[in-house]
């Protein structure tokens, strides 16, 4: 990775990415901006009879409250929608199951919070499993494809829990299904410091997570930036090569991609 993207200043950075940035002003109005593509596709889709799929991640989580405030004041059924998320935490080859469980999570935010006669139906809530990981290519060809892939953006550049994979051609990276993947010390690092004190040994060593193939294939994404020591990523997510070294990279080749950024993230790393 050309280390001159370092460089790039906050204006220049906006003036051609790779990938579209929307600049917001805060990471509420990220949130807010979530939460109203997602209300906006169910909406369209509902009038025209048709299904929505998303693949949502259990990070940033902070759109749900409001996404699920606005399902319930403006009574949009979500029974034709289907919510695939990114990934779990394995623990002995299964399911994480305590209060860190993204499962548990995403119960809590977003589908308790959301009135029974309205929300998403607990069969149409689908997690990788990591017993048959390919179900999920199956189940997104069986539902006609994915209308949008949401998510945040790891300081390594990976997207779900897809690691980069310096080894890896760009084809066949982007090729990469749904699987059972090992946790790399940044992730492992990042998430204990972001949620857990610090706790690194409290974080799982595996993970199952939607592929590669399946959010390239999605219709739209959304992807967010929200922190400092995201400053380097998105300069190499929007200006950098595309490679398997820097999984969001790939995303500067999809037809409908956005990148939303805060006003700290844009500013040079150092």
């Amino acid at each position: 990775m050309n280390p001159n993207v370092y460089g790039i200043t906050a204006e220049e950075l906006l003036r051609s990415p790779r990938i579209p940035l929307l600049l917001a002003g805060s990471a509420g109005e990220v949130y807010y901006e979530y939460a109203m593509q997602m209300l906006a596709e169910i909406v369209h889709n509902n009038a025209a009879g048709r299904r929505t799929v998303f693949i949502l991640p259990c990070g940033p989580v902070d759109q749900y409250p409001i996404f699920a405030r606005l399902v319930n004041r403006y009574r949009i059924d979500l029974k034709n929608t289907w919510i695939i998320n990114m990934d779990e935490y394995l623990e002995n080859g299964e399911w994480l199951d305590d209060r860190f469980s993204f499962r548990r999570v995403m119960n809590e935010v977003l589908y308790d919070r959301i009135d029974p006669e309205l929300v998403v139906p607990v069969e149409q809530r689908v997690f990788p499993d990591p017993r048959c990981p390919e179900r999920i290519g199956q189940l997104i060809e069986e539902l006609g494809g994915v209308d949008m892939a949401m998510g945040g953006i790891a300081l390594n550049g990976h997207v779900a829990f897809n690691e980069p994979a310096p080894e890896l051609s760009v084809e066949e990276y982007a090729q990469l299904t749904s699987r059972v993947i090992d946790l790399s010390p940044e992730t492992k690092a990042k998430d204990a410091i972001l949620g857990r004190g610090g706790a690194i040994d409290s974080i799982p060593d595996q993970a199952v997570t939607v592929g590669m193939k399946e959010l390239l294939g999605a219709r739209k994404v959304r992807f967010s930036m929200l922190l400092d020591m995201q400053r380097a990523v998105v300069r190499k997510a929007c200006y950098g090569e595309v490679s398997a070294a820097c999984p969001i990279s790939l995303f500067q080749n999809h037809p409908d991609a956005l990148l939303m950024v805060t006003p700290n993230v844009i500013q040079k790393p150092f």
